[in-house]
C-alpha cells in the first residue's frame, strides 16, 4: 500500500506525458496536412491519406511517450535525484537521442525515408522531450501538485483551508553541527530530508518548508485524519531512519534523532511573491504547532499533539496517550491541552 502511493504519482505523470505527446502528434499531423494543401507544396506522396498520417503521428507520440516518458519518470528522475545536474543532463540527452530515433523510425516505416522530414521531426521532438523533462523537474521542485496549483492560479485569491501541520526538528542539532563541521552537517541534513520524504508521501503529507534543521509537513485535513496518517507519518519516519542507522553511523558517526509537534486548524492559503512565487500558509495554527514542538524537550517526549487533534483523530488502540495537562503556550492567552504519543509495544 505504501509503495502504491509513490507509484501513483509516477503513473499519473506518465499518463499526462502520453496524453500530451499524442495531442502534439495530432497537431503535427494537421500542420503537415495543411502545408501539403498550400500552392507551393509538391503535393502528398503516393499512398498518403490524412487519417493514416494522423494515426502514425499520434501512434508515434504514444509509443515515444510510453518508452521515453517511462525512462524519464521511472529511471532518470529516480536514479539521479540525488546526483548533480550534470549527471541528469547526460542521462536525459541520451534519452533524447533514443526517443528521437525511435519516433523517426516509426514515422518512416510507412514510406521511404525523407531526410528533411526526419530532421524536422528530430528538432520538434527534441524540444518536446526537453520541455517534458523541464516540467517534471519544476514539479518536483515545487512539490506534488503545487506547480499545477500555481499554473491554474488556484491561490491567486487567498483561500481559507483547514490543515494539519507537523513541525519536525533534529535533536541536538547545534552540537552535531559543531562536531561535523558546516559542510558535513549540510550533507547529513540533505540525506535526512531525502530519507524521510517517502514516509511523508506515503502518508499523504506535503513538505511545506525546510527551515534549517527543521521540516514543516502539511496535510489537507481529510488526508491527515484518514487512519491517523498525520501521526503514523512520524513513526514511519522513525522506522525509516532506524533502518538506516548503519549508513548514518558510517558517514557521520551519529544517527539523527528528532522530535515533533502536531496541531490542526484553519489557515489562509495564498500565493505570494513576484520574482520568486510560492504558496504560503498563514494563521495561528502554525505558531501554535511550532510552540508545541518546542515543548518536546521540556517534557522529554518525541511527539506532542494538541488534544483537539487527538480527539478528532479518535486513535486509542495504536498508541499510548499521555496527557500532559493544560499548558499555557508562550505568547498565548488561553491554555491548551497537550498529549504525548508513543506506539503500543
Amino acid at each position: 500500500m505504501a509503495m502504491n502511493r509513490r507509484m501513483q504519482f509516477k503513473i499519473k505523470q506518465l499518463c499526462i506525458i502520453i496524453a500530451c505527446w499524442m495531442i502534439i502528434g495530432f497537431i503535427i499531423a494537421v500542420y503537415d496536412h495543411l502545408v501539403l494543401l498550400t500552392h507551393s507544396a509538391q503535393g502528398p506522396a503516393p499512398g498518403y491519406t490524412f487519417p493514416m498520417a494522423l494515426a502514425i503521428n499520434m501512434g508515434a507520440g504514444m509509443f515515444g511517450a510510453i518508452v521515453g516518458g517511462s525512462f524519464l519518470v521511472f529511471y532518470v528522475n529516480v536514479k539521479y535525484q540525488d546526483k548533480s545536474y550534470a549527471y541528469t543532463v547526460i542521462a536525459v540527452t541520451l534519452s533524447f537521442i533514443l526517443i528521437i530515433v525511435i519516433i523517426n523510425i516509426i514515422l518512416t516505416m510507412m514510406g521511404k525515408p525523407d531526410l528533411l522530414r526526419m530532421a524536422k521531426n528530430g528538432l520538434v521532438w527534441s524540444v518536446i522531450v526537453a520541455i517534458t523533462q523541464f516540467l517534471i523537474q519544476i514539479n518536483s521542485k515545487f512539490g506534488h501538485g503545487i506547480f499545477w496549483d500555481i499554473i491554474r492560479g488556484k491561490y491567486n485569491t487567498p483561500k481559507e483551508e483547514r490543515r494539519i501541520f507537523m513541525f519536525l526538528d533534529i535533536n541536538s542539532s547545534t552540537s552535531i553541527a559543531e562536531k561535523l563541521g558546516d559542510q558535513k552537517y549540510h550533507e547529513l541534513l540533505k540525506d535526512f530530508f531525502s530519507d524521510i520524504t517517502n514516509p511523508i508521501i506515503d502518508n499523504k503529507g506535503e513538505i511545506y518548508q525546510y527551515v534549517g534543521d527543521e521540516v514543516v509537513v502539511a496535510w489537507k485535513y481529510e488526508d491527515g485524519i484518514e487512519n491517523g496518517k498525520c501521526i503514523n507519518c512520524f513513526f514511519d519516519i522513525k522506522t525509516q531512519i532506524n533502518s538506516l542507522q548503519e549508513k548514518y553511523r558510517k558517514l557521520y558517526g551519529v544517527v539523527p534523532a528528532f522530535k515533533a509537534g502536531i496541531h490542526c486548524g484553519k489557515v489562509i492559503a495564498g500565493e505570494i511573491g513576484i520574482i520568486k512565487r510560492d504558496i504560503t500558509y498563514s494563521g495561528d495554527v502554525l505558531n501554535t504547532t511550532s510552540r508545541i514542538q518546542s515543548l518536546c524537550k521540556e517534557f522529554n517526549q518525541e511527539i506532542i499533539a494538541s488534544a483537539d487533534l487527538i480527539t478528532e483523530l479518535g486513535i486509542t488502540s495504536n498508541y499510548n496517550l499521555q496527557t500532559l495537562g493544560s499548558i499555557k503556550l508562550r505568547g498565548k492567552e488561553k491554555e491548551m491541552m497537550l498529549v504525548a504519543l508513543a506506539p503500543v509495544n
